[in-house]
Formats: C-alpha cells, structure tokens, sequence
C-alpha cells in the first residue's frame, strides 16, 4: 500500500458523523474548506473525487468492499472506477446538484479506512 497520513481531527469528526437524507448542496467554499483536511480529494462542479493506490488486485478489492460496506451503512453510495491497483471514488449528491455535507462525511469514512 502506498504511505498513509494520520487523520487530523477535523477528518475523524466527519467520520464520526452519519448521513442525513435531504442534505443541501454545499456552497464551493464550504467544499473548499471542509477539503482541506480531506488530503488528495478533488472538487469538481458535482461530486468530490479520489484516487486511492494499492500494491495489487487483492487490495484494491478488500477495500472496495469495506467501503461498500460502509456506504450501504450510511445509504450513500459512490461511483467507484476500478482498476487492478487502484480506485478512483467519486461523491456527489445527484438530488441535491452537487457536493453535500453526506458527501464530506463519506470521503471521511473513506479516509478512516484507508489509514
């Protein structure tokens, strides 16, 4: 697996919290400023991205179940594209239009498991 940073504890916070249905988009800065302790994720104009690296096929596996197992928890789900050493996961709230509060927690959740 590739180098892992600690979590900050603005990233465990997030974690620590639990979707709500009908969350509001969140406003570019507030997606800017809650990314900022989401090392590597990407904002575009819909949905948060990262790229996640593994050593081979096997563990790229093991995590995109635990993290179906996790958004199936949280009944916020993200597209996921993936390759033999690698994940690319997207979050994005399609009701809402964009990046949303559930979006953040998730990619945190997401952060949790991969450290």
């Amino acid at each position: 697996m590739t180098d892992r940073a600690q979590l900050t504890t603005a990233t465990l916070a997030l974690a620590s919290m639990h979707c709500r249905p009908g969350a509001p988009r969140l406003a570019a800065d507030e997606v800017t400023t809650h990314l900022a302790s989401l090392p590597g994720w990407q904002a575009t104009s819909t949905a948060i991205v990262k790229e996640f690296k593994f050593a081979n096929y096997h563990e790229t596996m093991a995590f995109v179940n635990a993290l179906a197992w996790i958004a199936h928890g949280e009944d916020h789900h993200p597209e996921l594209s993936v390759q033999y050493a690698k994940c690319v996961v997207t979050f994005g709230t399609h009701d809402a239009g964009g990046s949303t509060l559930n979006d953040v927690i998730c990619a945190a959740k997401t952060e949790r498991l991969f450290t």
